[in-house]
């Protein structure tokens, strides 16, 4: 009887009967209209009941098995900022609503969809930067990845707390990713394509002096905490790499980004370590192909976020630390790659790695004909390169330092532990 009562005080997680307007729609408005409404990426709006009751099945059956939202990291390896990841009870409530009609409850009591703005979220940015002209995007075929060079015209050094993305065409827009050149790399590539900037697939095409973050749809931008800053060098490039996804007409875009310095010079600079491997030759039909790349930091570091990246065979990558005495240090594992949701994870609290650690990475890749992404059929033999059929095995990881000089340092140690001597005089070169 006590176990009866107690079970019957306890409010259940899941409504008996919830409906659109007073369970499902809030849920909604929080994990998903940001990518669902008109002229998003998103295929389909989720914006009013009709929407939603249509596709109630299918909104369960890809929460249930979490590809939406679109959030790969592992949740309990590492924490990270603006995760988008459903709750069990939020699932739940989709679940039973979808089971039992997909009811609509009084639509009155229903919360209004955000009004979505295209002003700054953070403020007006201290510097935008703005292509330098209209992309014209084709009607169908291929994803279009395109790297555009924005100078920044910067006559002395400036750290830099935030960025945020605008896209000029969110139908066509797909992700971002900001680079940073401070050695004209990425002008003489530019220079060499007809087009606004220069194609590019997976990376930017060049090893970059540094890097701002990116975006996808429904990011959040976010400040680094107080004293912290990236360096921006005066005279520097920053180099946009554009995913396009066809709408299926022809579009144009001209996208903008915003950069928020910090109010003065930041204390710790977070510099952009590489953790890498070009040596990358995947058999065809070889289902789980390793790369295994470490390397031993000389100083004690702080790891503020990582940006993993490989290609359409890439299927599981894991980056870690082992401290000397053998603990490891969780940074980021994504169990189930997929190229097209790529991010920039920012740890909620900063890692420390203890000087004398290994930063460990270990990358999976599938060339069988069973990987419904591998880019040839049939399979063929992959290695490391820009084209959809290469592929690559990189995460950048922030580091904060000693100071920029340290960073610099650790960022040339990583690389001589990690490539040959002739490689790394061709990654300085930029070939």
């Amino acid at each position: 009887m006590i176990s009866l009562i107690f079970c019957l005080a306890v409010p259940l997680a899941v409504p008996v009967a919830p409906n659109y307007a007073e369970h499902v729609a809030p849920i909604l408005i929080k994990h998903c209209v940001v990518c669902h409404r008109p002229e998003e990426v998103a295929p389909f709006s989720l914006l009013n009941y009709e929407d939603a009751r249509k596709r109630a099945n299918f909104i369960v059956q890809i929460t249930q098995e979490g590809r939406m939202p679109p959030w790969k990291p592992e949740p309990d390896y590492n924490q990270f900022h603006d995760a988008r990841v459903l709750s069990d009870d939020e699932k739940g409530v989709l679940a039973k609503w979808a089971k039992i009609g997909a009811p609509s409850g009084d639509l009155a009591k229903a919360p209004k969809p955000p009004a979505f703005e295209s002003n700054w979220q953070l403020g007006k940015p201290d510097l935008i930067l703005e292509m330098p002209a209209e992309f014209t995007v084709p009607a169908g075929g291929n994803d279009v990845y395109r790297c555009f060079v924005l100078p920044t015209g910067l006559k002395e050094d400036r750290t830099v707390a935030a960025i945020e993305f605008e896209p000029g065409n969110a139908r066509v827009v797909h992700h971002a990713l900001v680079f940073l050149d401070q050695r004209g790399l990425a002008r003489k590539l530019d220079a060499k394509d007809a087009e606004p900037g220069f194609a590019t697939f997976g990376g930017p095409g060049f090893l970059p002096t540094g890097g701002l973050g990116g975006w996808a749809p429904g990011s959040t931008p976010r400040r680094l905490p107080e004293g912290l800053g990236r360096m921006l060098a005066k005279g520097s490039d920053v180099v946009v790499q554009m995913h396009y996804h066809p709408s299926g007409k022809t579009e144009k875009d001209k996208s903008k980004l915003g950069i928020y310095f910090t109010p003065k010079p930041a204390e710790n600079i977070v510099g952009l370590l590489p953790m890498l491997s070009r040596d990358i030759r995947i058999t065809a039909g070889e289902k789980r192909y390793n790369r295994h790349v470490e390397f031993t930091v000389p100083e004690t570091v702080r790891v503020v976020a990582m940006t993993p990246h490989m290609h359409l065979l890439g299927k599981e990558m894991k980056v870690r630390a082992i401290t000397p005495e053998g603990r490891e240090i969780p940074l980021v594992w994504v169990k189930d790659w997929n190229f097209n949701w790529q991010d920039t994870y920012m740890c909620k609290e900063q890692v420390e790695v203890p000087a004398g650690s290994k930063f460990v990475m270990d990358a999976w890749y599938d060339n069988s004909a069973d990987n419904p992404l591998n880019p040839s059929t049939p399979p063929k033999e992959a290695v490391w390169g820009e084209q959809t059929t290469n592929e690559m095995c990189l995460c950048f990881i922030s580091i904060i330092g000693k100071n920029p000089k340290s960073i610099a340092e650790v960022r040339m140690a990583a690389l001589r532990q990690m490539v040959t001597p002739a490689m790394l005089l061709r990654i300085l070169s930029g070939n």
